[in-house]
């Protein structure tokens, strides 16, 4: 199984996910929040001690399609846009599958 990490702009997170499970198909994901500072914040932020917020986005995929999503999320997110935040994967020895139930569609 492959893990790909993308560390965003706080709000981008949760839509990614929803995203993910109707044009991919994916529910093997989880986001949270977390507060970091980047090597070069921008000009409002630069304040010694100031930290800003984060979204984390982790996926699991199989080998075979960890391509696909990576360069998906990439453009998805923007991440090439600049402070746009970082993606990367990662090779995992494990992993543990689950399936949600079916629920029907939010309004």
């Amino acid at each position: 199984m492959k893990l790909i990490t993308c560390i965003l702009p706080p709000g981008l997170a949760a839509g990614l996910l929803g995203k993910l499970k109707r044009e991919k198909g994916i529910v093997e994901a989880s986001a949270h929040i977390a507060r970091g500072m980047g090597k070069l914040p921008p000009r409002a932020y630069r304040r010694l001690g100031t930290a800003t917020e984060k979204d984390i986005l982790t996926v699991i995929v199989p080998p075979e399609r960890a391509d696909e999503i990576f360069v998906y999320l990439f453009h998805e997110a923007q991440i090439d846009r600049p402070h746009g935040g970082i993606v990367f994967l990662n090779a995992i020895t494990r992993a543990t599958p689950f399936t949600l139930p079916e629920l029907p569609e939010e309004a």
